[in-house]
């Protein structure tokens, strides 16, 4: 399968949805989404769905990952908390956004994905990304305040933690409801007050651990 030719097709497509961010387009022709998919999967890899991962995961649609992405403004250098590895995709994403400089700390609870992940990003090279295995929702306090959160699974509320580890500027994105649709926040923290903004309404797995969704 030609990669390059089906890579560029999913780009032009989440052109037409309406992803205008420049630098975002360019990590996804950039990032080999084929390697982080099922190996029976993935001639599938740049269609623009959901694929399973397994423990009950999913790599996430690409142009929900891009909606995410664009929210969090991402800027080479920032220290950014991703919650739920899962396959480890969005890191890299995220890895190439922030650059060098930059600092991703992804956590994900599933010991398994997370081992999986760690070596595929080290496999591309990645140096500015760190995978621990974790309950994501309650941050990672060791390394805050961080420029920007995002968390890759449904949660029934915005974990408070993660609010207090965003510095002040800073902006989280999250899929936030019940179980079966969650409205996407993009949450900027301006002088200890929150700006919300709904972003849409999607659907993900639900985040494991202490803000698992209800039905």
């Amino acid at each position: 399968m030609d990669f390059d030719d089906a890579k560029e097709r999913l780009i032009t497509e989440l052109r037409l949805e309406g992803i205008k961010d420049e630098k975002v387009l360019e990590a996804f022709s950039k990032i080999p989404r084929h390697l982080f998919v099922p190996e029976e999967m993935v001639n599938e890899a740049y269609l623009n769905i959901a694929l399973p991962v397994g423990h009950g995961q999913t790599i996430s649609q690409p142009y929900t990952i891009a909606v995410m992405l664009e929210a969090l403004e991402l800027k080479g250098e920032d220290k950014v908390l991703e919650v739920g590895t899962g396959s480890g995709y969005n890191a890299a994403l995220i890895s190439y956004l922030i650059g060098r400089k930059g600092k991703l700390f992804t956590t994900e609870i599933v010991p398994e994905l997370a081992e999986q992940s760690r070596k595929k990003l080290a496999g591309l090279g990645l140096k500015n990304v760190k995978v621990v295995i974790a309950d994501g929702s309650l941050g990672y306090a060791k390394e805050r305040p961080y420029d920007a959160v995002i968390v890759t699974a449904a949660c029934r509320e915005v974990p408070p933690h993660l609010l207090k580890q965003l510095k002040s500027n800073g902006i989280l994105v999250a899929p936030v409801g019940r179980l079966y649709e969650q409205e996407m926040l993009k949450i900027r923290k301006v002088k200890g007050k929150l700006d919300v903004k709904n972003l849409g309404f999607f659907v993900f797995v639900p985040l494991k651990g202490a803000f698992e969704p209800v039905t």
